[in-house]
């Protein structure tokens, strides 16, 4: 903690005008039994503001000035007038010190407001620049993925194989890049509608004769990947493609009449 600044933001002596919040009140009570100057710090304004209520409400001798008029004087309405015009002078400069200590409390409110503000302001800009540098990061992975795709479509050992939509779905289309060297396939799902809740796309190697269907994964998370391409083991002498819809977690065997995509492999 910065204790000079700590000083001098005004909160002490809000507190000791009583003027904050219970929580404020207990974390400027510890900062207190913690830091010795600032307890001096308290004491010096409390012992001003007493210096200030003395002189906003001062005492007079009453009875000693009264007497000393009236030996001089030696008449009862110079008597009344004498404590009129006490009255109006010690109404005066009681209204002075009020009006002293009111101006010292809203400069005081208006110092911490400001600090606050400030302090607001500084934590705002702080979350705009975490927010910004996070952005930052996020376009770097996301060109470094894009790259990294590239290579990985354009590699000489990929084959496309096109999937077109079927009776379910005529408009649907994906494709598979298969990478047979290193049992990848990557799918490129972004033409196929969103999977309604409770369903998910899952992805079959196909041998034709006899027909064997077999499961290379599921596209999870479909709603939450921009690119929706999605990278998936694949080490079957595959013959065929297809993509069905079965319900969440995958089935044992394709649901055929959810049948979205399906295409063959080009003989080499």
């Amino acid at each position: 903690m910065d204790i000079k600044e700590y000083i001098s933001s005004g909160i002490l002596e809000l507190y000791v005008y009583g003027a904050l919040t219970d929580a404020q009140s207990r974390e400027v009570s510890r900062v207190l039994k913690e830091h010795p100057e600032v307890r001096k710090e308290v004491e010096e304004i409390e012992h001003a503001l007493l210096k200030l209520s003395a002189a906003a409400a001062p005492s007079y001798d009453a009875e000693a000035l009264l007497s000393s008029i009236k030996g001089k004087l030696g008449t009862k309405s110079h008597d009344t007038v004498i404590s009129i015009e006490r009255k109006k002078e010690t109404d005066w400069v009681s209204y002075i010190g009020w009006a002293a200590t009111i101006t010292l409390l809203i400069g005081l409110f208006f110092v911490f407001e400001d600090k606050n503000d400030l302090r607001e302001q500084l934590n705002a800009e702080r979350a705009r620049a975490a927010k910004m540098e996070q952005q930052i990061a996020d376009a770097r992975d996301d060109a470094r993925k894009t790259e990294e795709l590239l290579a990985v479509l354009r590699d000489k050992n990929v084959s496309k194989v096109p999937l077109q939509g079927q009776s379910v779905a005529p408009g649907a289309y994906a494709a598979v890049y298969w990478n047979k060297a290193e049992n990848k396939a990557y799918v490129d799902a972004r033409d196929l509608p969103e999977p309604p809740r409770g369903k998910v796309y899952q992805v079959w190697s196909l041998k034709l004769e006899p027909l064997t269907p077999t499961s290379i994964g599921l596209l999870a998370e479909f709603s939450m990947d921009e690119n929706k391409i999605f990278a998936l083991e694949n080490a079957n002498e595959s013959q065929a493609f297809g993509i069905t819809l079965e319900p969440e977690g995958g089935s044992e065997t394709p649901t055929m009449d959810q049948l979205y995509v399906l295409g063959a492999v080009a003989a080499p």
